[in-house]
């Protein structure tokens, strides 16, 4: 028989993520495909507040300890560990977050498991939990069969609708007293970025630039283009690790989440850290010499050709329609 399945529940200022109500919606699908409880456990300080909006969930198995404030990976992995060993779970959900990104690396190590890195779905097969996972930078997808628990499954985010996952009613709360050893990392504090000239949070259009812009001299043409759309350019992020945009035009996991009414991806691959921060826009649409880039999965159109002969067209077309 099965254990149950695990989704850990990050929070972020007294809320769950949005990742986390993607984590319980797929959860929710496991359990009731394995005929077990779907748990979600919640690590934190002063946490009693959240578990009016995980509904989703069949039980809360929560841990308090000032310890845990502040989601040190660490620490974290040290008290699934403990609980896992104890209560034996058949998967462990995780969403990849900034938040959990420590936490991906050491839980299974602490656990002594398997994990799944890059899931972007999973479902019950024959009693069995199999696992789609994203492999080579997102250029292939692989069929996995997870082996009996317990086991990791790191889950991109978009893998299932908040929505889905977002379901009122609280559900039981089992807290768990622990003694939570704050080991040796020592939390500092938070940095904001420096706001920018532009917020790209608020733009109905964005021109998002990658590596296939070719160089600084042509983020010109794709200013032009945004202009003449009434937009504004974002970038992916070895555009603005090069310094062609400012940080504040970071556009994925470790830069902004935008959901525009127009993306306009030019020569952006399509890595899972970018479009975790671009997949809500309305209407994606992407211009990539490759034609396998994984940004077409996304995209709702798509050119297979090169960005210089496209956009200079466009920008033609748009000043013959009088929109300079």
């Amino acid at each position: 028989m099965p254990g149950n399945i695990w989704v850990v529940a990050e929070h972020w200022q007294g809320s769950p993520t949005d990742a986390a109500f993607e984590a319980l919606a797929l959860g929710r699908e496991l359990a009731d495909g394995l005929g077990v409880a779907l748990e979600a456990v919640v690590l934190g300080s002063d946490t009693g507040g959240l578990a009016a909006a995980l509904g989703a969930a069949d039980r809360i198995v929560a841990v308090d300890h000032p310890a845990l404030s502040d989601p040190i990976g660490d620490v974290a992995a040290r008290t699934i560990a403990a609980l896992a060993a104890e209560r034996r779970p058949e998967v462990v959900l995780v969403p990849i977050t900034n938040l959990g990104w420590d936490l991906i690396g050491l839980l299974p190590a602490r656990i002594g498991c398997p994990m799944v890195n890059f899931v972007q779905d999973a479902s019950v097969v024959d009693g069995r939990i199999e696992a789609a996972s994203l492999v080579y930078g997102g250029k292939m997808s692989t069929r996995v069969a997870v082996p009996a628990g317990p086991a990791v499954l790191a889950v991109l985010p978009g893998t299932r609708p908040a929505e889905a996952g977002r379901i009122t009613g609280p559900p039981p709360v089992d807290r768990v007293a622990m003694d939570v050893d704050p080991g040796l990392i020592e939390f500092c504090g938070y940095r904001e970025p420096e706001a920018g000239d532009v917020d790209i949070t608020r733009q109905d259009v964005l021109v998002a630039i990658g590596r296939g812009i070719g160089g600084q001299g042509n983020v010109e043409l794709a200013e032009e283009l945004a202009e003449l759309l009434g937009g504004a350019v974002c970038g992916s992020r070895p555009v603005i690790d090069q310094g062609w945009l400012p940080m504040s035009r970071q556009v994925g996991k470790s830069g902004h989440q935008v959901k525009p009414k127009l993306y306009l991806a030019l020569g952006v691959s399509g890595a899972p850290e970018h479009v975790e921060g671009m997949r809500d826009a309305e209407l994606i649409i992407a211009v990539n010499s490759d034609p396998d880039a994984p940004i077409f999965r996304v995209a709702h159109y798509g050119v297979g050709a090169d960005l210089l002969d496209v956009v200079p067209e466009l920008i033609d077309r748009l000043e013959a329609a009088g929109k300079r």
